[in-house]
């Protein structure tokens, strides 16, 4: 298996392209600059395209992956309707979701033939609007409100509309601020991070119409951690059997193990990482974590190890200025 690591860099507008051999090295192919801060990426599920959002002009452009060696390829784009906070596509690649926190909105991309097209769907009205996930079913779009404290559900259509479900909203506690999530790898339970109170909160699916409960809420930050609280990223590996939530005040990366059934987490450990890491990821293998540090300008690459899946470093490398998001692309 060949794996690519996309890191996108802000402030020195860049994209840096890694291949990620088996031992966990890193090693630099590409390094694209970009007209704008690029932020949030996602990578397409057919993994041939690199879709990153883009400000102050709102846009998305479409990157081509290279089957060799995983290099880029500017290959199109498209205007967003407000700064892209997060993107996302849906499973089959046929659209591209994008939520805006200062816009308060998300909005639905069509994907033709791998370019974006014009903004198909906009719903506003969600302040603080952080991210956009579609369900394992592809068909309920998870979308927080970080300043409602509340998680709205739509129902995808097949020509990219949203249907608000009923009940349109699940609620978190007062002040948690949710921001992104994931889901377990057998569809039951969905793992969303909080920003304010740096929490996580299980969610079990009773079916696919929205008629969700909240199981469990765990806390994150280490014993007798009294600073701001802000937790930023959450990712888990394909096996289903550990979780991963980051905190930018502290610098940490919290381990959790996940029950066989999905329905309980259990903190495992925290692991001193890059300076504010603003976003992370997991390879396709699930055997190494990388995380980007915006305040340190690096990237650090962990092993997960041992049943706990507790981290090991195994190399840090210089990314540009400020980087936060990552993704990794396998073929």
């Amino acid at each position: 298996m060949k794996q690519t690591v996309y890191t996108a860099s802000p402030e020195s507008q860049q994209i840096h392209v890694w291949r990620l051999d088996g031992s966990g090295a890193l090693t630099l192919v590409q390094v694209v600059d970009v007209a704008g801060q690029v932020q949030p990426m996602v990578i397409s599920p057919d993994k041939q395209w690199l879709y990153v959002g883009v400000r102050p002009a709102f846009r998305v452009i479409a990157y081509r992956i290279a089957p060799d060696d995983g290099t880029l390829t500017e290959a199109g784009h498209a205007a967003l309707p407000g700064s892209p906070t997060h993107i996302s596509t849906d499973r089959t690649g046929c659209f591209l979701f994008c939520g805006s926190y200062n816009g308060g909105c998300v909005s639905v991309t069509p994907l033709v033939d791998g370019l974006p097209q014009a903004v198909a769907t906009m719903i506003e009205g969600l302040e603080g609007c952080h991210s956009a996930t579609v369900s394992p079913d592809n068909r309920t779009l998870w979308v927080p409100a970080l300043k409602q404290d509340r998680i709205c559900l739509f129902t995808l259509c097949d020509d990219g509309a949203l249907i608000a479900q009923n009940p349109a909203d699940v609620h978190t506690v007062e002040g948690a601020g949710p921001r992104h999530l994931v889901f377990h790898p057998n569809r039951q339970y969905a793992y969303c991070v909080n920003e304010l109170n740096s929490t996580v909160d299980v969610w079990e699916l009773k079916d696919p119409h929205g008629n969700i409960e909240c199981v469990q809420t765990l806390d994150m930050m280490p014993p007798g951690f009294s600073d701001t609280r802000w937790a930023a990223d959450i990712h888990i590996t394909p096996d289903g059997r550990h979780l991963y939530a980051c905190d930018r005040t502290a610098s940490v990366i919290t381990i959790f193990s996940v029950s066989e059934d999905g329905s309980v987490l259990a903190v495992e450990g925290h692991q001193n990482t890059e300076a504010q890491p603003r976003g992370f990821n997991i390879d396709n293998s699930g055997q190494f974590l990388i995380a980007a540090g915006q305040k340190s300008h690096h990237i650090a690459v962990y092993s997960i190890t041992g049943a706990q899946g507790l981290l090991q470093e195994k190399g840090r490398y210089a990314a540009g200025q400020g980087p936060m998001w990552v993704v990794v692309n396998a073929w």
